[in-house]
């Protein structure tokens, strides 16, 4: 039991997920090389030392926050498409796009962000990042499968989806970026694959 006003201790493994959802604020909301290890560590309530036992350098504790963003995005993505006919699946990721990049919750695509911080495609970090467009890259492949000329579809929706990131992080969520929807459905044939199981 511990005592009123003193904090109970975390496991390493809680330590760990509160340190990575305080880097993560950080950096996505400051930028990653604005912010030092040390801040990161004070407003944790961790010392710096404790954030290097479970990451050798930043370069490590950055790849782990832009894997971790990866995961919770395809999370977001799945949740997103889950149902309806193929065509709705597609205007119902645009709809939750929409939601997403909402000032109070957007400032741009966390990976786009790392991938123009750390360019060189050998660091962990830009690594993670790309992954994360080639899973998405294959998932709009899968959702416009069927379709006519789909790879060509699935190409033209990626864009889509990075240009409503890059135009909402410059003007709003109330500029360009808000006929996504409207122009996703645009490119999608009238009538498309039946509903999926």
């Amino acid at each position: 039991m511990t005592r009123a006003g003193t904090a109970q201790r975390r496991s390493s493994a809680e330590t760990r997920e509160h340190v990575l959802q305080v880097a993560h604020d950080l950096f996505y909301w400051q930028g990653i090389r604005a912010v030092g290890v040390d801040r990161i560590a004070a407003e944790a309530g961790v010392a710096p030392t404790t954030l290097y036992r479970l990451w050798a350098s930043k370069d490590d504790l950055v790849a782990a926050y832009v894997e971790r963003a990866d995961r919770e995005y395809r999370e977001w993505f799945d949740a997103a498409t889950a149902n309806g006919t193929p065509r709705e699946r597609i205007l119902s990721l645009f709809d939750a796009l929409a939601v997403q990049t909402q000032p109070d919750r957007c400032r741009g695509c966390p990976f786009q962000m790392a991938l123009t911080e750390f360019p060189d495609s050998e660091t962990a970090a830009h690594r993670n990042a790309a992954s994360n467009k080639v899973w998405v890259r294959a998932r709009l492949g899968e959702l416009t499968a069927g379709f006519p000329g789909h790879e060509a579809l699935a190409d033209q929706l990626a864009l889509l989806m990075e240009g409503v990131y890059a135009s909402a992080q410059a003007l709003g969520a109330e500029g360009p970026a808000r006929n996504a929807r409207a122009l996703a459905e645009a490119l999608l044939p009238p009538s498309g694959p039946g509903r999926t199981a």
